[in-house]
């Protein structure tokens, strides 16, 4: 059976210690999503409370951090989703996202209502990749792809 969660607080927990098991036991996340067979991104986003694991992976995302039954029976349930509780994010790495949705969220409407039509782009049906390239003039580049199905305002 399906079953959600209500306050955000029980996978809050769940997640620190997640966490402290990945530090502990020295993972990447690249590593716990392969024991989930899951992407990266989602596997991440499930353990920090944010998705629930399909029951195998789950299992297989306990048993690897070391996390008991009740644990990969947490990981199962529907989050309360929602990262940042408290309005504008005080972490430097989420505050930039926030500041690019600030300045670049109306330029993302606009185009996206010109190429789609009035609808929105949906953060169920999507799919999130994070990449590290060099960038030409000396350093490193993050390339994140943001993949939302176009969902269009239907008229009832």
């Amino acid at each position: 059976m399906v079953h959600a969660q209500f306050s955000p607080a029980a996978r809050q927990a769940l997640a620190d210690a997640a966490v402290e098991a990945k530090i502990r036991k020295d993972l990447s996340w690249q590593q716990i999503a392969d024991a989930a067979g899951l992407s990266a991104a989602f596997t991440t986003a499930a353990v920090l409370g944010q998705h629930p694991l399909p029951e195998v992976s789950a299992k297989a995302v306990a048993e690897l951090l070391g996390l008991d039954e009740d644990a990969a029976l947490l990981l199962q349930t529907i989050p309360t989703r929602g990262s940042i509780p408290d309005g504008v994010p005080t972490d430097p790495t989420v505050y930039r996202f926030y500041e690019m949705i600030q300045v670049y969220g109306t330029t993302l409407k606009a185009l996206i209502h010109e190429q789609f039509g009035d609808g929105i782009i949906s953060a169920i049906n999507f799919k999130l990749d994070v990449k590290k390239v060099a960038d030409p003039e000396g350093g490193e580049r993050a390339v994140i792809t943001l993949d939302g199905k176009y969902l269009p305002t239907k008229p009832f």
